[in-house]
């Protein structure tokens, strides 16, 4: 081959690959650039699309993108005008048909897309035109994701929807519809001239939308299976305005496991999805709180609360107690008290800090009382809570039954500490802070009054340990009741109530504390020899006693009101026919304070002992019922129930006596362990009592405090009594001040014996036998220490 050959040839592949090499660069770029020009479509930026390609120097795509210029899709008269069109294009839009360039422009941009899809061309290009023309078939397949194939078909259907709304104002000359007639031509006026697998592809409603993008065959693959996932149902529930299947499908996303075993698509413990269903349903409720069917409205309420329910809980779950009154707000009256109740249930273990985030959570969102019934207050929460608190607690030993006294009081701490709710100072940003703050108080005084009723009926045992339950609720009132000494008034009604007894109380709990202590200095003194025994201690001994017995007599002789004064007028007179009920829940003890596991046959046995209390004409005149049952919740507990007629002075007109009556005096043999027909030395620990008015029927009228209140001096008082006469007989033996432990001494006699006192009628007769063996026992002991002291002074 020639020189000059191998030179030509050369030279002609040098311009070839080029050239090539330059091809499929323009080919990317204006791939690129399609791509650009399809996400701003898709965002509805035309003229910035327009812009992009002008700046490519692609002026005449812009014309495939706004044939009528600027960014006019329509070729209306004022558009060609403003355009600069010619009027010969106004004349021919006018004589043609309104519309009709439009649906021209609209069918070049079809055969372009079928065209470029014919010959592989770039996807990008072949969805902008087939954008242009409800092209579906060549747009869906570049939409890869659910967003896009739903905007496409939205925009799709909608442009069709405009094609069908123009078809019925198109018009034309009736001579140019004959000509078209005579020459066979078929009208391009309507829908109908439109290609028909095009119409075809359009869905023919918003179900019809969705439908299609989870089953059509145009769709891609993913758009599929993305509409599969949870929050594309959601999406699409709330487009088709199915507001009732989106409830239950969130429903069955969050319910409990065992409610769904079989739903496999459930997330396990998905927080954001409970915050999502918990924030939907307030804003569904805002939304349709004017016009919503009634069916609505009830699937929005109950599982609506569910779902507000379950988002509470997980808020709880995590600590975030400053949240959950926000939302717990929103739930109906009956689910909102029992959600409440059960987290302040749960938190009554927990820092103060924590709980008062939970009472202000309940305080800030709810309304302290109301009158609607379909919404919780405040009040009614913590009167649920209260009475709780006093419910014998579901209880399952497993057959261990030898820690059951320790349960019950880690029980009496628990009843104890409720009382910290009513303690809490609430915000003065809440409206009438001033009148809550007072409503709690006056409400934490009467609360604590009857569990001091209850709590000293269960200390009655002469052991130094301290009851846990009344001085926990000491130390909770005390810095509350300094801190509000401004918002009591004695001269209120409720105040004149309750404050009396408590302080009542408060002394009675200082006195027992004292008496432990110096019982405690005592056994701790016998458990060494008394030549072992320094000065200090038996000083210190000494000084307990006399603190003991100053605070017993200034309790027992008082002047004017008695301790714990259960004088009280009857609501009720004597014509109207009204019982008197009492109701316990207690623990049988033995004397060595373990529990006595109840049965048929004791139940049975205690209550024929408890008839026994009292006289035949008692039991007959009166209708003195008595009933003992083992607790259906407690197995180690009994019910008592007692109920009798209502008599002069005992239910009707003033009760003067001042010892409870029939009722108290029935019970009081039982709590003090003196039954003469049952097992010796057993007695009944109580966990819950209460008293009030019936009628025949069983219905409750009011509450009857004096009988609980007189009970407890039943009780109280002698034992007090007893144990003062005990520290007397201590300070005799040590010898130290025989002159004041012999005025002390006197004094009980004295106070004993008094008619004026009513003391005497306090006591049983085993109280008595022991009060007088003390009094024998406290002459000996001095009599002793005098002889010995005879011969020193000879």
């Amino acid at each position: 081959m020639s020189t000059s050959k191998i030179s030509l040839s050369f030279s002609a592949s040098s311009i070839v690959i080029p050239n090539f090499l330059l091809f499929f660069y323009k080919q990317k770029q204006d791939e690129l650039l399609l791509e650009d020009i399809w996400t701003l479509l898709r965002a509805g930026r035309l003229e910035e699309a327009s812009d992009l390609c002008r700046s490519a120097g692609q002026a005449w795509r812009v014309a495939t993108l706004c044939p009528f210029g600027g960014i006019n899709m329509f070729p209306s008269l004022n558009a060609l005008h403003k355009n600069g069109k010619y009027r010969t294009l106004q004349a021919m839009e006018l004589e043609s048909g309104v519309g009709r360039q439009w649906r021209l422009w609209k069918w070049a941009s079809y055969c372009a897309s079928e065209k470029i899809a014919e010959q592989d061309g770039g996807r990008y290009e072949m969805a902008v035109y087939a954008l242009q023309c409800s092209n579906l078939k060549r747009v869906l397949p570049i939409c890869t994701d659910w967003e896009s194939a739903c905007w496409a078909m939205a925009r799709s259907w909608l442009d069709v929807q405009v094609d069908l709304e123009l078809s019925q104002y198109q018009t034309s000359r009736p001579e140019k519809q004959l000509d078209d007639d005579m020459n066979g031509a078929q009208s391009s006026v309507g829908p109908e001239s439109w290609p028909y697998h095009v119409l075809d592809q359009q869905p023919h409603d918003l179900t019809a939308l969705l439908q299609k993008l989870h089953s059509s065959d145009l769709v891609h693959e993913t758009v599929s299976r993305a509409c599969r996932e949870q929050h594309r149902q959601i999406q699409m529930n709330l487009m088709s305005g199915n507001i009732s299947h989106l409830l239950d499908l969130l429903w069955s996303w969050l319910s409990p496991a065992e409610e769904n075993h079989n739903n496999t698509a459930r997330p396990l413990d998905d927080p954001e999805m409970i915050r999502f269903g918990a924030h939907i349903v307030l804003v569904l409720r805002h939304l349709f709180s004017d016009g919503m069917d009634d069916e609505l409205d009830e699937k929005l309420v109950t599982v609506g609360d569910l779902i507000i329910n379950m988002y509470v809980r997980y808020l709880f779950s995590e600590d975030q107690e400053e949240l959950v009154g926000i939302y717990a707000s929103q739930l109906q009256h009956d689910l909102c008290i029992t959600l409440f109740v059960e987290m302040m249930e749960l938190r009554l273990n927990s820092s103060l800090h924590t709980m008062y985030k939970l009472f202000l959570s309940a305080v800030e969102y709810l309304p302290f009382s109301s009158d609607n019934v379909s919404k919780a207050c405040f009040e009614e929460i913590i009167e649920r809570v209260l009475s709780r608190s006093r419910q014998t607690k579901p209880t399952k030993y497993d057959g261990d039954f030898s820690d059951v006294a320790h349960q019950h009081h880690l029980q009496s701490l628990q009843k104890a500490m409720v009382i910290q709710w009513l303690c809490f100072t609430p915000p003065s940003s809440i409206p009438d802070f001033q009148m809550i703050s007072w409503k709690l108080l006056i409400r934490a005084l009467t609360h604590s009054n009857t569990l001091f009723r209850e709590f000293s009926l269960i200390s009655m045992r002469r052991v130094p340990e301290l009851p846990a339950g009344p001085h926990k609720l000491l130390a909770i009132l005390a810095e509350p009741l300094k801190q509000k000494e401004n918002l009591i008034s004695r001269e209120d009604p409720e105040v004149s109530d309750n404050l009396p007894e408590f302080e009542d109380w408060h002394e009675y709990y200082s006195l027992d504390a004292t008496y432990r202590s110096w019982l405690k200095i005592e056994m701790m003194n016998a458990a060494v020899s008394p030549e072992m025994l320094s000065a200090e201690e038996k000083g210190q001994a000494v000084a307990a006693a006399k603190e003991t017995l100053n605070l017993a007599c200034s309790l027992l002789r008082r002047d004017g009101r008695p301790w714990l004064y259960a004088v009280e007028s009857s609501p009720f007179e004597s014509p109207d026919v009204i019982f008197l009920e009492l109701h316990a829940s207690a623990m049988l003890c033995l004397p060595s304070g373990e529990c006595m596991l109840p049965d048929a046959t004791s139940c049975t046995a205690l209550t024929s002992a408890l008839y026994s209390t009292v006289s035949e004409d008692d039991v007959l005149h009166r209708l003195l019922k008595v009933d003992v049952q083992v607790s259906s919740r407690d197995p180690c507990c009994i019910e008592v129930a007692l109920r009798c007629l209502a008599a002069e002075g005992d239910g009707y007109g003033l009760h003067e006596a001042n010892d409870g009556g029939l009722l108290a005096a029935v019970m009081a043999a039982g709590f003090k362990g003196e039954l003469s027909r049952f097992q010796p030395g057993v007695s009944m620990a109580i966990s819950r009592l209460d008293a009030w008015y019936s009628d025949r029927s069983g219905s409750v009228e009011s509450t009857a405090a004096y009988i609980i209140r007189g009970l407890c001096r039943r009780c109280c008082l002698p034992e007090t009594i007893l144990r003062s006469m005990q520290a007397c007989i201590a300070l005799s033996a040590a010898g130290d001040d025989l002159d004041y432990s012999l005025d002390k001494c006197d004094e009980l006699v004295e106070l004993v014996g008094s008619a004026e006192s009513g003391m005497m009628h306090l006591f049983s007769q085993q109280q008595l036998q022991e009060f007088l063996i003390f009094e024998r026992e406290y002459l000996i002991c001095t009599m002793e220490f005098e002889e010995d002291r005879l011969p020193c002074d000879g």
